[in-house]
């Protein structure tokens, strides 16, 4: 199943994507993809059930509707740094041992299409195409064998990065994360049974139309069943929770010489059945 909500900023409704391609409007089911929805067993069951019966009464999408985030109210968005090994060898930094763990501050979650926003005193906002994982059932405590069960599917996110907040004002990365408009996901959240194997994707970003970033998931240092294990000794994952699982080699900071984005720049990104996502970049 390819959830969506669409709709104004704030106003999304719930929508889905079917098998050939039409996007539905689902309002009449009185589902949502909240916390409620994603962690609940039977959810996507129940909604099969009520489409079959009601699909052809769901009023079609137009395609100049605008997409918000698949997931709408995450407790948290973890993140996981330097998870390919090559874009930690651009970042100077050794391969870590264990995964590198920081979080997104859910205000700067926005709709896929939505434009990227450089805030004040900017000087290096950068991209990052990675793969990120929606929890399901709530995690806490759980081994690596048990770990996929606690995962409800997968999004497309731009982990949109400003590099000087990030690394020279102090403290933790969350700074140079978390800034309005950073969190680009979607178009749409796909359910895990649609991804025979999460660990053999492509993802891929261009900025103006040139490749920038082109790998696959296959390269991740710490795979799916890995994360969700790791961070849920640390903290309970709770359903609707983002982990975005890190990015491949280039970045722009990685560049010689480094390169960031402006006014006017035009970013896209995809991986394998996550569907592509657009951004155009604006200033404060």
């Amino acid at each position: 199943m390819k959830l969506i909500r669409f709709g104004k900023a704030g106003q999304e409704r719930p929508g889905i994507v079917t098998a050939k391609g039409k996007k539905l409007d689902c309002s009449a089911s009185g589902f949502d993809w909240t916390a409620d929805f994603l962690g609940k067993g039977e959810s996507l069951k129940e909604l099969e059930e009520w489409l079959n019966v009601h699909e052809d009464q769901c009023p079609e999408i137009t395609d100049g509707e605008r997409l918000g985030s698949p997931v709408p109210f995450p407790s948290k968005i973890m993140c996981v740094g330097l998870n390919y090994s090559l874009h930690a060898k651009e970042s100077g930094m050794e391969v870590p041992k264990q995964p590198v763990l920081f979080m997104k501050a859910t205000s700067a979650l926005t709709g896929p299409f939505d434009p990227i926003v450089i805030p004040k005193k900017s000087k290096a906002t950068d991209w990052e195409v990675e793969l990120a994982i929606v929890i399901g059932k709530k995690a806490s405590y759980v081994s690596e064998s048990e770990a996929m069960d606690h995962v409800f599917g997968y999004v497309l996110h731009n982990d949109v990065s400003e590099r000087d907040f990030q690394l020279n004002h102090g403290g933790q990365w969350v700074k140079g994360k978390s800034c309005d408009t950073f969190a680009p996901v979607g178009p749409y959240l796909v359910s895990r049974d649609e991804i025979k194997d999460p660990h053999d994707l492509r993802l891929w970003l261009k900025v103006n139309g040139k490749i920038m970033q082109d790998s696959y998931t296959s390269d991740l240092v710490f795979n799916v069943p890995q994360l969700v294990s790791y961070i849920s000794q640390y903290m309970s994952l709770l359903p609707g929770d983002i982990i975005s699982t890190g990015t491949p080699a280039g970045v722009g900071m990685g560049l010689k010489p480094p390169t960031y984005l402006k006014a006017g720049d035009v970013v896209e990104l995809g991986i394998d059945g996550l569907g592509v996502s657009r951004q155009k970049v604006e200033e404060l």
